[in-house]
């Protein structure tokens, strides 16, 4: 029976053999290898030079995954305590923008921060940024919204925020409500029934969010570039650039490899601190 079972595992080793362990490899092997095809650690000792697009990127993929968690959390725990024909209409409303091409979400946002685009129109015909002026004593024809490190952190946000919600509901939703009632039995208030109950047994929902939403935030090129501009240039351009435009892919694997692995890290040192807290919460 195990050996049948197996047959049917067959098809997803070679996928998997394909289309990740191939890849890695060859990531790797341009990472070590010269422009001539030799072995050689220059794209490594280069790096040094990257250090602060490293960590630019790393700090705008936390803000957003923070962002995410605190919009992400509420959200969920209200769409939990609803009923089901509520919830199913949220998810729907939660899962409608990712329907769209990711490319398109992120040319509509450039409509409405840019220069000339809908927020700055409606703050003119408001008199916000006359308001504005006067206040400050500045002269300014518009709010600059557009190639900003906040319009990066914007657009990560809105794409990747179903990433943190999807797994946080799918989370609360099933904690027993048993666990709640005894709580109150014992005389826990609101708080400290989510406090002590919720909140504790939601930390794999979490982690889940945090590291669905930070792992493509941090490697992203294309939000970046669109909202960012060429001031805020992340770790995935640079990479972007060395395959398409710089012709030095051997340094764009180096980037690859590195920026992999710290992920990684990252990544094991959130499920280490929720490695505790799969039994869920301890009412006190």
């Amino acid at each position: 029976m195990k050996n049948k079972l197996s047959r049917f595992a067959v098809p997803y080793e070679v996928w998997m053999a394909i289309f990740v362990v191939a890849p890695i490899v060859i990531i790797v092997v341009y990472a070590f290898s010269s422009a001539d095809g030799g072995f050689s650690l220059e794209n490594f000792v280069n790096m040094g030079e990257y250090t602060d697009v490293f960590l630019r990127s790393f700090k705008l993929a936390l803000i957003a995954t923070a962002v995410c968690l605190l919009i992400g959390y509420p959200v969920s725990y209200w769409m939990s305590r609803e009923g089901n024909s509520f919830q199913r209409m949220a998810m729907v409303l939660i899962m409608l923008p990712m329907w769209m091409n990711f490319l398109l979400r992120t040319y509509s946002w450039m409509t409405i921060l840019e220069n000339n685009g809908l927020l700055n129109q409606l703050f003119q015909k408001i008199g916000l940024i006359a308001l504005y002026n006067r206040v400050t004593g500045a002269d300014v024809e518009f709010f600059q919204m557009i190639n900003t490190q906040g319009a990066v952190v914007l657009g990560m946000v809105y794409n990747y925020l179903p990433y943190m919600i999807l797994p946080l509901y799918g989370v609360i939703v099933k904690i027993d409500s048993r666990l709640i009632e005894a709580a109150e039995d014992l005389g826990c208030n609101s708080t400290q029934v989510f406090s002590r109950v919720v909140l504790p047994l939601s930390v794999p929902g979490i982690l889940s969010g945090m590291t669905m939403v930070f792992v493509p935030a941090v490697s992203t090129f294309y939000i970046s570039q669109k909202l960012g501009g060429t001031d805020t240039v992340l770790i995935g351009d640079v990479i972007e650039r060395q395959f398409k435009q710089g012709n030095n892919p051997n340094l764009g694997a180096a980037l690859s490899l590195v920026l992999m692995i710290l992920v990684f890290i990252c990544t094991g040192i959130m499920n280490r601190f929720g490695g505790d807290n799969e039994e869920g919460g301890v009412i006190v």
